[in-house]
């Protein structure tokens, strides 16, 4: 169960965020108002994510909090915000943070993003991924075959990280059709392997991390 710590201005926001955690099967063990005063508690509580609700000039605040501590070196840091220009996303992405997603994210985008950034990895969403990129590397060609609901749902398990085999106990299926169902996403992606494929779906907007 992955362990989170909520950081909130609003009292009312905390409540909220706290629900929609314990709903989303996450346990809560703590929360604040600011980032501050964070760095000792957070080490005595050891959760696996900091959730930081940060709008307007709040944004700011918590990159400098976050940039001048040792948080981001010691666990996730996820923000939820307001629309942010890149350079925010880019700052923040800078002093460690794993995230900076919209704060009217469905809930089972969040939870994905939250085991992502649990896991390790950076999570970026499409718009984010097509600003950063050169010019001339935007704006992937559409794909000749769409992906099928199963072959979508065995590419997100990919980037997830799961092998054949807890792809197929996942979606009781057959390890030989999980590789059938491999082959097909490579070949529509134009993938010479696995995380190539993971690559040209975030990019396609198709993989939600």
């Amino acid at each position: 169960m992955i362990r989170v710590f909520i950081v909130a201005a609003s009292s009312f926001a905390r409540a909220g965020l706290q629900s929609l955690m314990t709903g989303l099967g996450m346990e809560v063990v703590g929360s604040a108002a600011t980032v501050d005063p964070l760095t000792g508690q957070w080490l005595d509580l050891e959760p696996d994510i900091l959730l930081v609700e940060a709008h307007g000039e709040q944004f700011e605040v918590a990159i400098d909090s976050l940039g001048s501590s040792e948080i981001t070196s010691e666990s996730a840091i996820v923000l939820l915000c307001d629309r942010v220009e890149q350079r925010g996303v880019t700052d923040a992405l800078r002093v460690g943070v794993r995230a900076v997603l919209p704060s009217d994210i469905s809930p089972k985008q969040l939870a994905v993003s939250l085991e992502a950034a649990a896991a390790g990895f950076v999570v970026m969403l499409p718009a984010e991924v097509e600003s950063i990129l050169p010019a001339g590397e935007r704006g992937p060609h559409p794909l000749e075959e769409p992906l099928t609901r199963r072959e979508n749902e065995v590419l997100q398990m990919l980037a997830a990280g799961l092998a054949n085999k807890e792809i197929a106990t996942k979606c009781g299926i057959s390890e030989h059709t999980v590789k059938f169902h491999v082959a097909s996403i490579l070949g529509k992606l134009g993938a010479a392997s696995r995380t190539e494929a993971v690559t040209l779906g975030i990019r396609h907007g198709i993989v939600l991390l």
